[in-house]
């Protein structure tokens, strides 16, 4: 008859792992490099499990170990075994990655589509812009050809009343009362107190 073959790792001889954490609890770095010897390939194929990618799942591993060195104080045996109060601290680290990887993501896609997308206020100024420029437009079609030539001239192109006198050969008097008689239509065309 044939011996029985053991699958997986050999026994580590020497104080189990409650015994080493009560000592990495009192600060024995020797005990600290036994607990690590122990649990960090459990600690990574756990991490590993649930963040996929190796290398967070090797600085999740690290970060755990860093947590099991700090907190060893505050392990209770009595609660449960060693392995399963740092396996549950690998895993509760390793969860919060995961949820923090996939907040920054959500962050970078909202702030994406926000610069995308243009204020509520912007879209309401280039309409109401819209609107006034089309509502002028149909005012400057209510004046005269002569008012409106000289309304155009003098506000669209920005010449002063004596070059828009000088362009139409007219005397500057002629064209301020034109352009004062355009602008008071337009107001009222506009529905603007005065």
């Amino acid at each position: 008859m044939r011996e029985p073959v053991s699958i997986g790792l050999p026994a580590v001889p020497g104080p189990d792992l409650q015994e080493l954490m009560g000592a990495v609890a009192r600060g024995d770095s020797d005990a600290f490099a036994g607990v690590y010897d122990r649990v960090a390939g459990p600690v990574l194929g756990l991490v590993r499990s649930v963040l996929r990618d190796p290398a967070q799942a090797e600085e999740v591993t690290q970060e755990v170990l860093v947590e099991v060195w700090r907190r060893a104080a505050h392990f209770q045996p009595e609660k449960g075994s060693a392995m399963a109060w740092i396996m549950t601290m690998a895993h509760r680290r390793a969860v919060d990655r995961v949820r923090s990887a996939q907040a920054a993501t959500d962050r970078e896609e909202k702030a994406a589509l926000l610069a995308r997308t243009p204020a509520f206020d912007e879209v309401t100024e280039q309409v109401e812009a819209r609107l006034e420029r089309e509502q002028v437009r149909r005012c400057l079609r209510t004046l005269t050809e002569r008012q409106r030539e000289s309304v155009t001239l003098a506000y669209y192109r920005g010449l002063t009343y004596r070059e828009v006198a000088e362009l139409l050969a007219l005397p500057l008097g002629t064209v301020k009362t034109r352009l004062r008689d355009g602008l008071i239509r337009m107001r009222d065309c506009l529905g603007v107190s005065a």
